[in-house]
């Protein structure tokens, strides 16, 4: 398993990278067996969010570290760097460029973006 990193420097300049998620065997639902899963980590908030299609915006950093599933449609996004994701539905995509130039999201497809959201800090 893998998600995608956005995060920024200490110039300001936001970039992607891919991270694979580490997972050990570890007891998660007793009496259940043994099975794979990452260390957990606190979360914030969860909420659902919808982008209706032909949305665009101006570049911004993330307003908090996150993690966005998308559930249906497609965004494009392109860190401060140039560089450009496309993020649809199955996709995980980590939100940490909190200071700086951000990032520019447009939804590329023709339905609505949908998402969950977990916050985290």
């Amino acid at each position: 398993m893998r998600y995608l990193h956005l995060y920024s420097d200490a110039q300001g300049e936001s970039h992607w990278r891919e991270v694979d998620v580490a997972l050990a065997e570890r007891v998660f639902a007793p009496p259940a067996q043994n099975i794979l899963v990452s260390e957990p980590e606190a979360a914030r908030n969860f909420v659902f969010l919808r982008l209706q299609a032909g949305w665009d915006e101006p570049a911004h950093p993330s307003p908090i570290p996150q993690v966005l599933i998308c559930l249906q449609g497609r965004v494009q996004v392109t860190a401060s760097d140039g560089d450009m994701r496309e993020i649809a539905r199955g996709d995980v995509w980590r939100m940490e460029d909190l200071a700086g130039k951000g990032h520019h999201t447009k939804v590329v497809s023709s339905e609505d973006f949908e998402a969950a959201i977990v916050q985290f800090g």
